[in-house]
């Protein structure tokens, strides 16, 4: 069942359909079309008025085409059938096969595509205009038995391995779907022959298709090549199908799960258990049914949310930005009755509303505004939630609300500010401790002011918003263990004055350190400096006898304080009840200066120019003992360092070094012990040793 291209006859319908496209005659494009499903299409352009579409069936012989001609009108031969239809000036022309032949129908096997075709036919598309033929289409159908005209969607299923035993990717270079990528032999849409064209130059390695090559622990891979000594004690005698690189290129179950996202419900709210209450993280519950107390937190993505439960024991800071266009104000009624316990009574909050003295610090991006009549209205900038806690249960709630009074017409951002702390019954001291004994990673290194009244407080560092200018930063504490960065920027003027300048500039940075002990302990007495506390050392104040010629230039300023560091040494100080406590051993605040100059554009006129300050905070830890040194062997011979090679023999017994620490020592003796006398049991009742008990036992004498 040969087929060979129509070579005499395809050239001159490719050349009279160009032509008679020029001349505007009908001509159908293409002109020659190759077939390979059910369905194809084609237009016929020009004059198509009182034109009609016939179709007939070629008799190949030895490769020839006949002349075309037309024949009777007909728009079905056999299995075939024509369509016409009109669209934008030209017909539609649709040649589709209306049943499929018995020879091209599967047989439910799984046999890959037959090399020969199971339909091959030539037809002939016309069009005539009354009795002439005024253009041809050739259509050559070619179709197998296996191919997509043979096989329905509900058949077409995907198996998945199982991906313990086999890669998901058994193909990682077949990028196009049911197309044949160039290069990729196992690609299963590329035929015979493409393969033939690129067979010698297919892609190499994972990509390529070999997702299970032998890898180089293999004992067989040793036989070739050249491997190191230890390499026949060491390697790993195994299957290929145990390959490394199973799971490389899909992660997960086999079967997917439904996971819904964002779909988590707080559902019913369950119950206090009358003798264990709240734990550490339980949701605080209200006096309402099935109602959580909520204020509003910052999420894993940055964003505000309003309704987030409060938890047990869980204090936290959040800073929300609203535009006042979208702002709303809660319900006057205040917050709600909080329930202390599963049996206690409820607990009512006191609330405290206060002034903001200076609202422009919460407000960005604003515009000016004319004057309104209408009245202005307040809106909420601070809350502050104060929890008394006694060991499960919630005691007491206090409330500060901080408002502000903006115009009705305000626009821009409002930056709003939430905190939750959670204190003792029996605290009086509301800043709270940091640790006891030892300092706890994120909460504040607590300090005092030895020359001030008030003793507590804490470092600080700024918290820039809007234009991030240093009159609207607001501070937050510096927490233990935690190396931040921050700054602000100064307006300045080309005709700044410079000791004005530097006054500012040390202002600014002094306010971030205004104590002059730091406690080393995260509960010491801040009534008692010799409880527990370290003097601030800081480092030589900047020059301030600087040449009054340097500063006379227009718009510079020499040695004017930029940067403030902050380091602050800690150290283990040993462990209650297993848990490590950690200490500060001292702080160290040093200034450091840059020069000034003022910034011109293509002019330099008398705008602020902006000049940024900032400030650095760095935990450094110091190890209870120093270091062992390397000795020489470990200087001069580095492939038994472990960092550099993949081979660590100090670490042969790993479970017994001193680099795990997975363990206690006392467990990893003890382990190490029984599996110490399992050796020699199992030594003792070895074949070779009973040889030589029986070597050694004299042999018996019969009488």
């Amino acid at each position: 069942m040969g087929f060979l291209p129509p070579i005499p006859l395809l050239p001159a319908l490719l050349l009279l359909g160009f032509l008679g496209l020029l001349r505007g005659d009908l001509v159908f494009i293409p002109p020659f079309i190759r077939m390979s499903g059910p369905k194809i299409r084609a237009f016929l352009v020009g004059d198509t008025e009182n034109v009609t579409v016939s179709l007939a069936q070629l008799q190949v012989e030895a490769g020839i085409l006949p002349v075309p001609a037309c024949g009777l009108p007909s728009n079905e031969t056999g299995d075939w059938s024509v369509t016409a239809t009109p669209s934008l000036g030209a017909l539609e022309v649709t040649v589709s096969l209306q049943r499929r032949p018995q020879q091209c129908v599967s047989n439910g096997t799984t046999e890959p595509f037959a090399e020969a075709p199971c339909l091959l036919q030539t037809l002939l598309v016309s069009a005539r205009r009354g009795a002439a033929c005024s253009a041809h289409l050739l259509v050559q159908a070619e179709m197998y038995a296996n191919s997509s005209l043979a096989h329905g969607a509900s058949e077409n299923v995907t198996l998945i391995p199982n991906q313990v035993y086999q890669p998901l990717g058994p193909c990682p270079c077949d990028l196009t779907a049911k197309a044949c990528d160039v290069r990729c032999c196992c690609d299963q849409d590329c035929s015979w022959a493409a393969k033939q064209l690129f067979g010698g130059a297919c892609l190499p390695g994972v990509f390529g298709g070999e997702v299970s090559p032998p890898f180089d622990q293999l004992c067989t891979e040793g036989t070739e090549g050249r491997v190191p000594d230890w390499f026949s004690l060491l390697c790993v005698q195994s299957s290929l199908d145990n390959s490394p690189f199973l799971g490389y290129f899909y992660h997960g179950a086999v079967s997917p799960r439904h996971c819904p996202g964002f779909e988590a419900s707080l559902g019913a709210v369950p119950r206090l258990s009358p003798d264990s209450g709240y734990r550490q993280g339980d949701p605080i519950r209200t006096t309402e049914k099935d109602v959580y107390f909520t204020v509003p937190q910052v999420s894993l993505a940055g964003q505000c949310v309003r309704d987030a439960p409060v938890g047990f024991l869980q204090s936290f800071g959040a800073d929300c930005a609203t535009h006042l266009d979208a702002y709303w104000e809660r319900d006057g009624v205040g917050p709600a009755k909080v329930q202390g316990s599963a049996t206690g009574a409820p607990v009512p909050p006191t609330v405290t509303y206060e002034a903001a003295t200076d609202p422009g610090r919460f407000l960005t991006a604003t515009e000016a505004l004319l004057s309104s009549s209408l009245a202005p209205r307040k809106v909420t900038v601070e809350e502050h939630y104060v929890f008394r806690w006694d060991n499960n249960t919630v005691t007491g709630l206090s409330v500060r609300i901080v408002q502000a009074e903006i115009s009705a017409q305000q626009t821009g951002i409002l930056t709003q500010r939430f905190t939750v702390k959670f204190l003792n019954h029996h605290s009086g001291n509301e800043k709270g401790l940091s640790g006891n004994p030892g300092y706890q990673h994120g909460r504040p290194v607590r300090a005092l002011n030895a020359n001030a009244t008030s003793n507590a407080g804490t470092l600080h560092v700024w918290q820039s918003a809007g234009r991030s200018l240093c009159t609207s930063a607001t501070l937050r504490p510096v927490l233990f263990g935690e190396n931040v960065e921050s700054g602000c920027l100064l307006e300045v003027g080309i005709r700044e004055n410079c000791s004005r300048l530097r006054e500012r500039a040390a202002e600014r940075l002094g306010s971030l350190v205004p104590a002059t002990h730091v406690a080393a302990r995260g509960n010491s007495d801040s009534s008692n400096l010799a409880d527990g506390w370290l003097e601030i050392l800081r480092g030589d104040p900047p020059n301030a006898d600087v040449d009054p010629a340097a500063s006379g230039a227009l718009g510079a300023c020499p040695a004017v304080p930029a940067q403030l560091h902050i380091r602050i040494l800690f150290a283990d100080a040993g462990a209650v009840e297993g848990v490590v406590q950690q200490e500060i051993l001292g702080v160290e605040a040093r200034v450091s200066t840059v020069d000034w100059q003022y910034q011109c554009g293509l002019t330099c006129e008398d705008t602020a120019d902006l000049f940024p300050v900032a400030a650095s905070v760095r935990f450094i830890k110091i190890p209870a003992q120093p270091p062992r040194p390397l000795t020489r062997f470990q200087i001069n011979f580095t492939e038994y360092d472990c960092n550099r090679n993949d081979v660590c023999w100090p670490q042969l017994l790993y479970p017994l070094t001193r680099y795990y620490q997975g363990e206690p020592d006392s467990q990893c003796v003890a382990k190490a012990l029984l599996l110490t006398a399992f050796l020699l049991l199992a030594a003792l009742l070895s074949n070779p040793w009973a040889r030589v008990c029986r070597a050694r036992r004299p042999a018996a004498v019969y009488h």
